[in-house]
């Protein structure tokens, strides 16, 4: 319980990824707030060391009553994951703004709002930890997903560039930038691919399977064990870095 009277803000919460590290860091004493679209998947998932509020991480009034009203209810955030996110591909030729704009409101946008609300409160304590959720896209290029590389490439830079606004200080800025992970997103795009590709949706699936270096789908407990040894004692001196979790080197 080495987490113990923390408050941890964990957007994209309700599932996946999300609330694997929700999980991991009240398992360890933290009181978790997750945020969501729909209040409904936050509930079924919430219990008495996790509160989940609806948020839209692309509404900036949004992101700033809701997150007041999680710091009013549990005190500082002291632990900020910024998760939420959407994965999808589509050709360049096929990519209007409002796909664009949707990707970037959603990965970029949303991890800077998130973040810049969360030190509103955790820079008034002595202790502090900022995690975001990249993906192995932001530290090379995805083929046929150029915006949701962008995206996460941005995210990256976000995150480098806070650790180095906040350096000296006692917080940490890390990204997480997994491979393919067995959650509802490697679901979705099986469907996608194939019906983008004319291929079979098991053959979509193994396209993804293969993409990761030991040849399966990370479990999303391996992100959330990563997500909380950065919170733990002896993490300190990780600050401003890119941890690949893909099975292999990159």
């Amino acid at each position: 319980m080495q987490l113990s009277g923390k408050h941890a803000f964990v957007t994209g919460g309700g599932s996946g990824i999300g609330l694997a590290i929700a999980q991991a860091l009240a398992d360890n004493g933290a009181h978790v707030t997750i945020t969501g679209r729909r209040q409904q998947v936050l509930d079924r998932v919430a219990t008495d060391q996790i509160t989940g509020l609806a948020m839209d991480v692309r509404d900036e009034s949004d992101v700033r009553q809701v997150m007041s009203q999680a710091v009013q209810a549990h005190g500082p955030i002291q632990i900020c994951v910024a998760n939420a996110g959407i994965a999808e591909g589509r050709a360049l030729h096929k990519t209007d703004m409002a796909f664009w704009r949707n990707i970037m409101a959603t990965n970029l946008d949303g991890a800077f709002l998130t973040i810049r609300e969360a030190m509103n409160s955790m820079v008034q304590t002595d202790w502090g930890r900022v995690i975001t959720v990249s993906s192995i896209a932001g530290v090379r290029g995805l083929k046929g997903a150029s915006a949701y590389t962008a995206s996460k490439h941005g995210l990256i830079g976000l995150t480098r560039a806070l650790s180095e606004d906040y350096m000296g200080k006692p917080y940490t800025f890390n990204a997480l930038c997994p491979g393919y992970v067995d959650t509802n997103i490697v679901a979705q795009n099986t469907t996608s691919i194939a019906e983008r590709t004319g291929i079979s949706t098991d053959e979509a699936r193994n396209l993804m399977i293969k993409a990761n270096r030991h040849q399966r789908l990370i479990a999303p407990d391996e992100v959330a064990t990563a997500a909380l040894w950065l919170c733990l004692p002896g993490s300190q001196s990780v600050n401003g870095q890119s941890i690949e979790i893909a099975g292999g080197q990159i």
